[in-house]
């Protein structure tokens, strides 16, 4: 039987999962870590070739040469999305191999990642953590999976290969140009994705890296994302990944009336509230609606004659075009989310590759997130205290990782711009059913019938009183769509829990529990 105790937000948590021990969220920068970050061995240049020439001949032989064994941690990373072929490639040679409990540590999952399930099936991979996406995280909430799953956000990553919380054994870093002492980069050749900054701590701190490319070129790969000093074998495969898949979700501007009309009321809010000003900065999503608000605040900025000093990326071609019409001064990007992105990244000095360190890492001396004046994100349930959930749907399915969701609300000012329902099921419930993100940081919810204001943003409250936008309290905007919908049922649980969700500093804020038949 797990422990449970009762965490500073009222949910009830473990103190220890997959036979390690696991703290429970303590509030908002509260839990304060001690101690030294973790540190790999130290090596010696005599244990590897003069001229710099790490090729392996398979992926395969680079695995066995990296101390391939059971119960490993292997990690990689999602700059291909939903065009990611190696990490299938991976398990499918673990498993040939017979290897077993092997923990999968990806920096998010997609539907490409499907195929895996054979592999937790067979006993080769003993559980996630790293995202759950579709077809993974219903296994997960089907209580399949061996281990308990463990979703972090992009900074919640990081932080927690720094700190020592996750030890990566073999780190393998698809890339798409890469030389043959490691050096490697996301954002040239056949398979060109953008960037590789989710791979930068697997790189820093796994026991042994793989670098695999398509496109081996001579010494020296100039730029540099990924640095051949840590990488200890390179193997060239026929392809890397499909680029043309990194256009997964949605990734163009929605044509939904409702949504475009919930779009418009956002930047409306923004621009009225004072945040849109000469020199402002901003982040959006890659969902129809955040890329539509976008849009928006380009009108907005073009009439005013004014332009952005940065916006954080994703980026897409929206973006890119606000930056080459002089919108936007600089793109900080953490993905690529189309080609157009990978290109501007390759091309324009101002199109700036990030990290997780630089961007989101909640144990660091700061980081760009919290410079953010506006940041816009989705969710799929809101509860009447601001509460938040990203990553299980009203049904209690999980099928949705963290992302970069829990860093961006440290942003001056969080929306989240959501349908009042979806498939006639209100969003705005009195409890949310799985907690990602409290209350306490989102500032405004934003919905095709009325916007509500965080009371705690007496400032918001105070400069949105005259206006004419339609502003209600969140229970006003609950009981609106009660009464169209009615109020839905809540799902039916188990008690089994199947996977964690940890806060931006490694704490457990909430935890997934299996789906009741």
């Amino acid at each position: 039987m797990i422990k449970l105790v009762k965490n500073a937000i009222g949910r009830m948590v473990p103190v220890g999962i997959n036979g390690q021990p696991v703290i429970p969220y303590k509030g908002v920068g509260k839990y304060k870590p001690s101690g030294f970050k973790f540190a790999p061995k130290i090596v010696s240049c005599a244990d590897y070739p003069n001229d710099g020439n790490k090729l392996i001949s398979s992926l395969k032989e680079a695995l066995k040469k990296a101390g391939l064994k059971n119960g490993m941690t292997i990690s990689t990373h999602h700059h291909f999305r939903n065009g990611d072929l190696i990490a299938n490639e991976i398990f499918e040679i673990a498993s040939e191999l017979g290897i077993k409990d092997l923990v999968w540590f990806p920096s998010a999952s997609f539907e490409c990642h499907s195929p895996l399930i054979k592999y937790l099936e067979n006993g080769t991979i003993h559980h996630i953590e790293g995202s759950m996406n579709g077809a993974l995280g219903r296994f997960t909430s089907e209580g399949k999976m061996k281990g308990v799953g463990v979703l972090r956000s992009h900074g919640g990553r990081y932080q927690a290969v720094q700190d020592g919380e996750v030890k990566i054994d073999i780190a393998v870093i698809a890339a798409p140009t890469a030389d043959s002492f490691g050096n490697a980069t996301g954002d040239r050749g056949h398979a060109a994705c953008g960037l590789l900054g989710f791979a930068l701590a697997d790189s820093q701190y796994a026991e042994k890296v793989i670098v695999v490319t398509d496109n081996l070129i001579p010494f020296p790969c100039i730029p540099w994302q990924i640095q051949g000093n840590y990488v200890d074998y390179v193997v060239k495969v026929d392809k890397v990944g499909i680029p043309e898949k990194i256009v997964s979700g949605t990734t163009e501007i929605t044509k939904s009336p409702d949504r475009l009309l919930i779009a418009e009321m956002t930047a409306k809010f923004c621009d009225e509230a004072g945040i849109i000003h000469d020199g402002f900065s901003f982040q959006a999503g890659a969902g129809g609606t955040a890329l539509s608000i976008g849009v928006y605040f380009a009108e907005i900025l073009r009439e005013k004659n004014m332009k952005a000093r940065f916006a954080r990326g994703g980026s897409n071609k929206y973006l890119v075009q606000m930056l080459e019409d002089g919108l936007v001064e600089y793109i900080l990007d953490g993905q690529t989310f189309d080609l157009e992105g990978v290109r501007s990244m390759r091309e324009n000095p101002n199109h700036v590759n990030t990290s997780p360190f630089t961007s989101y890492n909640y144990h660091g001396k700061g980081n760009f997130a919290s410079m953010l004046d506006v940041v816009i994100l989705g969710a799929t349930e809101v509860d009447v205290n601001f509460n938040a959930n990203v990553v299980t749907h009203s049904d209690g399915t999980l099928l949705h990782g963290i992302g970069g969701w829990q860093n961006c609300l440290f942003s001056k000012c969080t929306i989240l711009p959501v349908p009042l329902f979806r498939d006639r099921i209100p969003i705005i419930k009195d409890e949310v059913t799985t907690l990602c993100g409290p209350g306490e940081l989102i500032d405004v919810i934003v919905t095709e019938r009325g916007i509500a204001i965080n009371p705690l943003r007496k400032d918001l409250l105070k400069k949105l009183k005259n206006s004419k936008l339609p502003i209600k309290t969140i229970q006003e905007l609950k009981n609106e769509a009660e009464k169209i919908c009615g109020k839905p049922a809540k799902p039916k649980f188990d008690s089994q829990i199947v996977a964690i969700v940890k806060w931006v500093d490694g704490t457990v804020i909430d935890v997934v529990r299996k789906l009741k038949n």
